[in-house]
């Protein structure tokens, strides 16, 4: 379950990725090591994975010499600094320019080296906070950005915009998706950079090991989030890449919602920790819902989440508990 795709794969995805040479941006990272999984399951020959002490793609001169290396079919975006409300708290400046950088940078090169194809990952964290949930893509600049994760948004939505507007002078292919909360086995699990459910699945299984009677968790635990298992949302990532090819946004979700409070007692259930949990008000909640409408991805594309929460988190948990020491 760890890293296999999550429907079975036919000739018609092996003929689409046979003859690709393709590039994965993030390939070594969390999402990405999951698509990079899910292509080799298609039979796709020619996967470029650069690595930033290769190819910073913040330098220009870096991308046009991984564009001239590989000379790529298709392209898949999705490097990005990336973490939860405290890292995007602490650094703003790094979260707007190295996501902007990178994508404008890419996006550039993707034009003048006539990719055929390009597909970027945005967040749904660049909805408005006060967007009518479920979040249907025609929604999206209804608004501002909630303000904890503003400059991370504004550049992902900096880059739906430059995709929508290459497409319609220059003729480039660009799509952009709109995954919801990520998680799954190699997530990261750094307490100062971690998104909430491997920040929380290691507090948990830290403070049961050590006998602690209590965890603290941020906020008042009322705001509800979507997460998509890592798995599942490189499975979206392919189907779009393979059927998708309009300028408009679509959402990768579960379409569920769940509120932190309840979260958390779901993985220190699944983690075996029976101690208190306690509530600091006086940390940020974040947004106050967020759950996305996905029935555009099923319907352009096919796509549907296969794993559900509970399941997710228990092989998050087991891949957490089997890797923690390394």
């Amino acid at each position: 379950m760890l890293g296999k795709p999550s429907c079975r794969v036919t000739l018609r995805h092996v003929n689409f990725w046979q003859p690709q040479r393709v590039v994965v941006t993030g390939g070594a990272g969390f999402l990405g090591s999951f698509v990079v999984d899910a292509l080799h399951a298609r039979g796709c020959p020619n996967i470029v994975i650069p690595l930033s002490r290769d190819y910073d793609l913040r330098d220009r001169a870096a991308i046009v010499r991984l564009f001239q290396d590989a000379r790529p079919t298709l392209v898949l975006h999705l490097a990005g600094r990336v973490g939860g409300i405290g890292a995007n708290r602490d650094h703003p400046g790094k979260f707007f320019y190295d996501n902007a950088v990178m994508g404008i940078e890419l996006i550039e090169q993707a034009r003048q080296f006539q990719v055929a194809k390009l597909v970027v990952i945005g967040t749904s964290s660049a909805y408005p906070k006060s967007t009518p949930v479920p979040f249907v893509e025609e929604n999206l600049w209804n608004g501002l950005p909630d303000a904890t994760m503003a400059p991370y948004a504004t550049a992902k939505r900096a880059l739906l915009v430059q995709c929508q507007a290459y497409r319609q002078e220059y003729g480039l292919n660009a799509i952009c998706l709109l995954p919801s909360n990520l998680y799954g086995p190699r997530d990261d699990f750094d307490l100062n950079s971690s998104n909430v459910i491997p920040a929380l699945v290691r507090k948990c299984i830290d403070a049961r090991d050590r006998g602690d009677k209590l965890i603290e968790c941020w906020g008042t635990g009322t705001p509800t989030r979507e997460f998509l298992y890592a798995a599942d949302a490189a499975e979206g990532i392919l189907l779009a890449a393979e059927r998708y090819n309009k300028p408009d946004p679509v959402n990768l979700g579960s379409g569920v919602e769940i509120s932190i409070r309840d979260l958390v007692k779901l993985v220190a259930k699944l983690t075996r920790f029976t101690g208190e949990i306690r509530w600091d008000p006086a940390k940020p909640d974040g947004a106050p819902r967020r759950c996305l409408d996905v029935q555009k991805a099923e319907r352009e594309f096919g796509f549907r989440a296969a794993t559900n929460l509970e399941a997710g988190l228990r092989a998050t948990v087991q891949w957490y508990e089997e890797n923690r020491k390394a």
